[in-house]
């Protein structure tokens, strides 16, 4: 027996009533249309509510802020800065302790969620909800195939790429798990092994499930691009109450606090890259230390703030471009000057050993102890994973906001796969060259990394390349470039999300983000550097990973109840008179489930639909 659903919604609305075919509207008018069929197919689905989005708002001094969120999360900010800055030595000490006991509390917990979120995309993927379509049957694709995976491409970019690129292959090189010789052949295989496994499938399973599940309730039920929305098979109207100012309240901590850690993490390197410039090129010393560092942040934090002030939107549209084709620059000359032949030859090597060692990696918890040094796992999985989750809201509404029109399916194998791909093989070319000078020549700068910090890694390996300086005047610039795409598009998503999920926030709104954001960096700089970045991730994570877990369900249930009105008898009768009327070609999952409508005509003329 096909599901049946609440008719008195379907047929009696504000916005649209339902006529039978051969029947007069209410009002007198013609008969029903392919147009109001489409209509009532899209009223079928859509939330029932009234509400909309920033109807509580308050609006002052060119502000238009969610009484609730805003100024709760404002407060909490004020006060966190403030204290940190007042009492230095002890935020460095409860930065340190936070950390500790996160780590050793909670690791598990942060290792079974990454591995559920994994699970859950993978599922909806694999299951009946596959063929859902997200913005529904009848949702065009708004940007063609290539367009749209260029995009999912160039998500995957940013400081972490710069940061750890290097770094990271070499420290597990010199520190290897499962009691690895250090130093070895064997070790630099698990050091590609385990930099995969932080960069691979879990971060963009994590963005996958944000993406998926804004997305779906955006496009699907008519909601609002906020977090809270996302909850409503489970919430319903409660999420305009507080359960819903909650949940948007932990989405901007753990949106702040991870843009943060990334921004912290830029300033870093920027340091380490002007100061090695100032040597090569100025024969002067500038000091990797924190004043300069803070000094980076408030110019460029002065830059996001103008940019925001005098609407560079299409500017900083450019700039992103710019960064992807910059990236690739860098890369491809690596390559080329590098060594090509041991780099191609270790991509498919370490791909294989990924592969063949990801569920041992994945349910890794240290329970043993045998890791290399005591907070191993603190410092690289957990705060991956940490950073991973509290970097999600941000990239998930990128994400979102472009994938109008793709199945669940299609969405969820071109999130997992198409960035985690790049990832592999920016690793495998800048990891993979300081591996090779590791191994077979004599050059080495692994000591120099681990006693130095990571920030100094990359252009410590351009010093034993060709083009050393254009390579390290590229790095700076690419750095650069991302913090301040970053902080400008962190505040104008913080920006939504304290405005009860308006699309446009004010100017003013967006300033105040960018400036806490570069405040924010600075003080954990100032109290502890990148122990306290680290601590500000996991600790923003640790609450909003429940969020996800929770999003998981509820997204679950929405994908059930589209399903069951997919196969319901009064989505039938219209599919059915749409296809009587021979304007209308519909397409069936199976043979069963409508996955599309498209005009026949359209369908004939169209070779790529979607636009670039």
């Amino acid at each position: 027996m096909r599901p049946t659903i609440d008719r008195r919604r379907f047929h009696e609305t504000e916005h649209y009533r339902y006529v039978r075919p051969g029947n007069r509207s209410p009002a007198g008018g013609a008969k029903m249309t392919d147009d109001d069929r489409i209509e009532g197919i899209r009223h079928l689905f859509t939330a029932d509510t009234d509400h909309e989005p920033g109807e509580d708002n308050v609006e002052r001094l060119g502000f238009d802020v969610h009484p609730y969120v805003f100024f709760i999360s404002g407060f909490v900010i004020v006060a966190f800065v403030l204290l940190s800055v007042l009492f230095t030595e002890q935020a460095d000490a409860a930065y340190e302790w936070a950390f500790e006991s996160i780590n050793h509390y909670f690791n598990w917990f942060y290792v079974i969620a990454a591995n559920l979120i994994v699970a859950a995309v993978v599922y909806f993927a694999l299951s009946r909800f596959g063929d859902i379509r997200i913005g529904g049957v009848d949702a065009e694709k708004e940007f063609s195939d290539i367009s749209w995976l260029a995009m999912l491409f160039s998500a995957g970019m940013g400081i972490g790429l710069m940061f750890f690129s290097v770094a990271e292959p070499l420290w597990h090189f010199d520190d290897p798990l499962f009691g690895v010789e250090s130093q070895s052949e064997a070790a630099a295989q698990m050091a590609m092994v385990v930099t995969y496994f932080h960069w691979g499938f879990h971060p963009w399973a994590i963005y996958g499930l944000v993406g998926l599940s804004l997305a779906f309730f955006m496009y699907n039920k008519g909601l609002p691009l906020t977090f809270r929305s996302v909850f409503w098979p489970v919430l319903g109207e409660r999420i305009y109450g507080w359960p819903g100012h909650l949940i948007d309240v932990l989405t901007v901590f753990a949106t702040l606090f991870g843009i943060t850690t990334s921004l912290g993490l830029g300033a870093q390197q920027i340091n380490a890259g002007l100061s090695f410039l100032g040597e090569e090129v100025l024969g002067t010393t500038i000091p990797v230390a924190t004043p300069i560092q803070l000094v980076i942040i408030t110019v460029i934090t002065t830059i996001t703030v103008v940019s925001v002030l005098v609407g560079l939107e299409k500017g900083m549209r450019r700039l992103s471009n710019l960064n992807i084709a910059l990236i690739l620059v860098m890369m491809a000359l690596v390559l080329l000057i590098g060594p090509a032949l041991f780099v191609v030859s270790l991509f498919p090597q370490a791909l294989g050993s990924y592969l063949g060692q990801f569920f041992e990696l994945s349910a890794f918890t240290n329970s043993f102890g045998n890791v290399p040094y005591e907070g191993w796992q603190g410092s690289w999985t957990i705060f991956y994973w940490g950073w991973w989750i509290a970097w999600s809201p941000f990239v998930g509404m990128f994400i979102a906001r472009i994938s109008r029109g793709r199945t669940v399916r299609e969405f969820v194998f071109g999130v997992l796969f198409v960035p985690a791909l790049f990832s592999f093989t920016w690793m495998a070319t800048l990891g993979g060259t300081a591996l090779h000078f590791e191994l077979f020549t004599e050059s080495t700068i692994v000591e120099t990394v681990t006693t130095q910090g990571e920030e100094v890694a990359m252009f410590e390996l351009f010093t034993m390349l060709p083009l050393t300086l254009v390579l390290s005047v590229l790095a700076v610039v690419l750095v650069t470039t991302f913090f301040v795409t970053s902080a400008d598009s962190g505040s104008m998503v913080l920006g939504h999300l304290s405005s009860g999920g308006k699309h446009d926030s004010p100017r003013n709104q967006r300033v105040s983000w960018a400036i806490a954001e570069g405040a924010i960096a600075s003080v954990l700089l100032l109290g502890g550097g990148l122990t306290a970045l680290q601590t500000a991730s996991i600790t923003a994570g640790l609450p909003f990973a429940l969020v996800l877990l929770f999003m998981a369900v509820s997204l679950k249930q929405g994908l059930e109840e589209e399903y069951q009105v997919l196969n319901s008898e009064e989505f039938d009768r219209l599919i059915e008179e749409l296809e009587e009327s021979g304007e209308i070609e519909v397409d069936r999952a199976g043979g069963t489930v409508v996955t599309e409508l498209e005009p026949i005509g359209d369908r004939e003329d169209d070779v790529q639909p979607g636009t670039d």
